[in-house]
């Protein structure tokens, strides 16, 4: 599947017509970005209701607020998808954007066995791809159980550090993955997320690097999980390999953080007991015909979404205009790709699918950071478009 706009059109999930879908797309005739809804196939402007999508999730009741909401059609979805890739956009016609404004891009990381054991091999490796093998195998071996089963936390897994550290094996990625406290880090900056139909980046002095696919809650300022989307965490694994302090290096890059296609949210028909159901498929392609897929099964997380949401959110942290948060990844790249024993790594052209069948798919293209499409639109730039338009943020702090 290396045909990049074909990629890209199947993007709802497998009940749409039912579905309250809401994201945002750039209006041409506007001149900026709009608030939108998926109805019957088609893309609705609901700026007249809500300037922001902020505004939509800290609504008091946002499926019904987004409902009772009405504006023009800008298009089909299939028409602004087919415009979104920069390579074949005509800038004359709307096209989608990532379907989040204000949130603040948060992530949670080793929340999965799986990938809590590859965060380990990348810190023993020293981010050397090569060695992960012959680590891997010593670590499953010290290990000597599943841990799928292992809650974070807990008795079990206090006398399996104390085992750990007996043989010299403890990490600072183990102390996440089953300790107390949850690892919660900023993965972007607001607004700097994109969504489906266009690059996504690894920086070009990366020589081991992965999408992380992803299920990423989008939360109210209140706390309150108002709907879902999908995610790619992309990551720079030689890099956060060398030094956990080289974190924001590896994972918060121009282009590295994508969101999409749109924000399902929580109504009668779907909600967070639906979602600790959905299993997130994976799937790259290569323009060399390597192809790489995979599966991540939301109920095999170690934390509950619940409970990322509330470590992310609470006391010590508020944020006004809410949140999203990435949930973590059980992907664990460990087929070669190039040299054996090296494991996975992008290649420029890479053609990435992240899906779900409640959420739809998350489309994107690897190219280098550096030659992505660079990031303008800042908050003061959204600020001067909305006053512009005579838009005002409708929903009071």
């Amino acid at each position: 599947m290396t045909d990049w706009t074909g990629a890209v059109a199947d993007a709802l999930p497998a009940d749409a017509e039912s579905a309250t879908l809401v994201g945002r797309a750039w209006d041409a005739t506007a001149g900026g970005p709009v608030v939108v809804a998926v109805r019957n196939g088609e893309v609705r402007d609901l700026s007249g209701s809500f300037a922001l999508m902020r505004d939509v999730t800290e609504a008091g009741d946002p499926v019904s607020a987004v409902t009772a909401a009405d504006g023009p059609v800008l298009g089909t979805v299939t028409a602004l998808l087919a415009n979104t890739p920069a390579d074949v956009r005509d800038t004359d016609r709307p096209w989608l954007l990532s379907p989040i404004d204000l949130h603040v891009v948060k992530a949670a990381g080793v929340t999965f066995p799986v990938s809590m054991l590859e965060r380990i091999i990348e810190e023993k490796a020293r981010g050397e791809a090569e060695a992960a093998e012959a680590i891997r195998a010593e670590v499953l071996d010290a290990l000597g159980s599943d841990l799928s089963d292992l809650v974070p936390g807990s008795p079990e897994a206090a006398r399996l550090k104390s085992l750990l550290v007996g043989k010299g094996l403890w990490s600072q990625y183990l102390e996440v993955g089953i300790g107390p406290d949850a690892e919660i880090f900023t993965k972007a900056p607001v607004l700097a997320t994109v969504g489906t139909g266009v690059d996504v980046g690894v920086r070009s002095d990366s020589a081991w690097n992965n999408p992380e696919p992803e299920v990423v809650l989008v939360i109210g300022s209140t706390g309150r999980i108002v709907g879902a989307t999908l995610g790619n965490d992309v990551n720079l694994r030689d890099i956060e390999g060398r030094s956990a302090l080289l974190l924001g290096q590896a994972k918060d890059n121009n282009a590295s953080a994508s969101v999409g296609p749109f924000v399902r949210l929580f109504d009668e028909g779907f909600g967070l007991d639906d979602l600790r159901r959905e299993t997130v498929t994976l799937r790259v392609d290569g323009t060399d015909g390597f192809v790489l897929e995979a599966t991540s099964p939301l109920a095999e997380i170690s934390r509950d979404p619940a409970d990322l949401a509330a470590q992310a959110l609470g006391a010590t942290h508020q944020y006004p205009d809410g949140l999203v948060l990435y949930l973590g990844t059980m992907f664990a790249p460990s087929k070669d790709r190039d040299v054996p024993g090296s494991g996975f790594t992008h290649h420029v052209d890479d053609i990435v699918r992240i899906a779900s069948p409640a959420l739809g798919a998350l489309v994107n293209r690897v190219r280098h950071t550096e030659d992505v499409e660079p990031w303008t639109f800042g908050i003061s730039a959204l600020i001067a478009s909305l006053a512009a338009r005579g838009l005002r943020t409708g929903v009071a702090p």
